[in-house]
């Protein structure tokens, strides 16, 4: 039976999963039997599944998820977003395609306030979809344009899929925060280019159609607002600029840059990121009720992600305890593959299940699994943990399950748009990403030169 348990708990896990059991539900089911398989005892599995659930929720490290939500909603409702599209844009003037270079120069930013690459989606669809389509920029490419760019959002400090990654490994938030700096950077370089590539050889996509009058464009911002509707706004005032600008240096160089100095725990510094997000956006006019929704919108993310965590360590421990993790890992290393070939193979199964469910969701299923193999082929922690995550951010650009696409369809409901359309408007970025991992994997210097500094 023992030969066989790894297969069975395998087999069970992807059977419940594929059809449509919560993941949560999946990995609490799937612990059970792979403890059951190895006591034979009810008794200690219901005694293992209470002692973790108990451990799991009162670690003091959990909270980080949360306060990094809270922040990233703060600075989201603030409007400090549409102050820095606007001031980007302004200094693009005249540029050929200033709109999508302003988008990812925006996302780079935001990335460093924001924590999840849906919340970049959906504000930067809201803000500059509305500007690019009014400049003549096909749908295909404005829309892909700015669910790609979210994807650093993912990528760049503080991110919520490496503060997962971090509590499934062990490893140092901060650290995996700087890891994912320079990639991130490396990634909107390539962005840029694309978009210089583009705007050069098919001029017409960006908006720069020789029968279009200059006059025809505004410098008002449009934001769109889910309801379908739009509003025009105006240029901040210098008040406002020096608002946001302060409140964005506060929290880059006071939170986190307290993090990567040692002086806060990632959980300290995601409060302190919060509470100054929190007196930005008062100062700059949200009200209580804005708040109180803010509040509640994080608590609707961060209950059922909390729970999913709570499942994956349980599911962790369970393959530790069991010995099942131990036998999957040596079924994959005896395979015979090389370690390039480990390695493929762990990126081909990251974009399988990028296509069918969500980027926590791979990474609780298989980072247990898959990172002591890392470990165990030479690969360093931190790279391995890069080109993880980026390959699992290709996921939330894929079809059928391409969350990020679907955030910004969701924004524009009265757009005719197709949702093949952003797919294939985001393929590029796919590529990029893919493009990214490799430079890490060849180049992983690229995750670890920050950390000497800190």
């Amino acid at each position: 039976m023992e030969t066989f348990a790894p297969l069975l708990v395998l087999g069970l896990l992807l059977a419940l999963v594929f059809a449509g059991v919560e993941v949560a539900v999946s990995l609490g089911l799937v612990s059970l039997v792979a403890i059951l398989i190895s006591t034979q005892d009810i008794g200690i599995a219901i005694n293992f599944l209470s002692n973790t659930a108990y451990n799991a929720l009162r670690d003091y490290v959990f909270a980080v998820v949360p306060l990094f939500l809270l922040m990233g909603e703060f600075i989201a409702r603030s409007g400090i977003a549409y102050d820095l599209y606007w001031a980007i844009d302004r200094r693009l003037a005249g540029l050929r395609g200033r709109f999508a270079y302003a988008t990812v120069l925006g996302n780079v930013v935001f990335a460093f306030v924001s924590g999840t690459s849906l919340a970049s989606a959906t504000t930067f669809t809201a803000i500059a979809y509305p500007q690019m389509k009014r400049a003549g920029y096909e749908p295909h490419f404005s829309l892909g344009l700015i669910s790609g760019s979210a994807c650093l959002g993912m990528l760049i400090p503080p991110s919520i899929l490496m503060v997962v990654w971090g509590i499934l490994t062990d490893q140092s938030i901060g650290h995996l925060f700087l890891a994912g700096i320079i990639p991130g950077f490396i990634l909107a370089g390539l962005m840029a280019i694309y978009i210089f590539a583009v705007s050069m050889v098919r001029p017409d996509i960006v908006g720069h159609k020789t029968a279009r009058p200059a006059a025809a464009l505004s410098s008002d911002v449009v934001v769109e607002h889910v309801d379908g509707t739009a509003s025009a706004g105006k240029d901040p005032s210098g008040t406002d600029m020096l608002i946001s600008v302060i409140g964005l240096v506060a929290i880059v160089f006071g939170a986190l840059g307290g993090i990567w100095a040692g002086l806060f725990t990632p959980t300290e510094g995601a409060g302190i990121g919060a509470l100054v997000a929190l007196a930005v956006g008062i100062v700059k006019g949200m009200k209580v009720d804005d708040i109180y929704k803010a509040v509640l919108s994080v608590g609707r993310t961060a209950t059922p992600l909390m729970i999913i965590v709570f499942a994956a360590q349980l599911y962790s421990r369970t393959l530790s305890m069991s010995g099942i993790g131990n036998q999957l890992q040596e079924m994959i290393t005896t395979s015979g593959l090389s370690p390039t070939g480990m390695l493929i193979f762990m990126v081909v199964v990251w974009l399988i299940l990028g296509t069918i469910i969500d980027s926590i969701s791979i990474m609780l299923l298989t980072v247990p699994i898959f990172a002591p193999i890392a470990m165990k082929i030479g690969l360093d922690p931190l790279a391995f943990a890069l080109m993880g995550i980026l390959t699992i951010e290709a996921g939330l650009l894929t079809p059928p399950f391409g969350l990020v696409v679907y955030a910004v369809r969701a924004v524009i409901p009265r757009e005719n748009v197709s949702m093949a359309t952003i797919f294939l408007g985001a393929l590029p970025f796919c590529v990029m990403l893919m493009m990214v991992v490799g430079i890490v994997y060849f180049f992983p210097i690229t995750t670890n030169y920050l950390i000497r500094f800190f």
